[in-house]
């Protein structure tokens, strides 16, 4: 459980922050930017709750507290010492990844085929969706740089893939199944 008794601590007023393995790095390392993105885009999908209701916003509600879980796993390095960390370390898991596929496809199997890119709006649901897709998108390539130094969980890499694709397809759904959803249509500004 965690407590906050105390909001500012003023550990972080020279440029640097810890991580949650108790190290410290500068404010701007890639890890601070992967976590503080994940972070960013929780707070997208807290402006898509005001506007969703029902199945979509409980679904919603799960993604958010998932992306505390994929905060706190992006935010402690050196996976090779959880086992001796004295307490569970806490991960994004391979059953999470699963969830986002399992909902992708049940409502996708309500939706026609696309015949043309969607450009992002509709109604407001399906744009702060859009929003957030975009977010989860940098959130994935701030999580890679640190996959290139091999020290990430890859179930965190796929999460932030397929979430992307949850969002895509939620922004559909959201546009009356994609009855609402605006189509580009290449060169219609010439």
């Amino acid at each position: 459980m965690v407590v906050l008794n105390r909001i500012y601590t003023r550990t972080g007023d020279q440029g640097d922050t810890a991580l949650s393995d108790g190290s410290r790095v500068a404010k701007h390392d890639p890890r601070v930017e992967a976590y503080g993105t994940v972070d960013e885009l929780n707070a997208t999908l807290g402006l898509c709750r005001q506007h969703a209701t029902g199945e979509m916003a409980a679904r919603i509600a799960v993604i958010q507290n998932d992306l505390f879980d994929l905060g706190a796993d992006l935010s402690r390095p050196n996976m090779a010492a959880d086992d001796q960390a004295g307490y569970p370390v806490l991960r994004i898991i391979d059953a999470q990844v699963t969830r986002l596929e399992t909902e992708i496809d049940a409502m996708n199997a309500h939706l026609e085929p696309l015949r043309s890119f969607i450009l992002p709006g509709g109604s407001a649901l399906a744009a702060h969706l859009h929003l957030s897709r975009t977010v989860a998108r940098r959130a994935e390539r701030r999580a890679t740089e640190l996959l290139a130094g091999g020290d990430v969980n890859g179930a965190a890499i796929r999460y932030l893939n397929r979430l992307s694709d949850w969002l895509f397809v939620a922004s559909r759904v959201a546009n009356d199944n994609g009855q609402g959803d605006i189509l580009w249509v290449p060169g219609a500004s010439r």
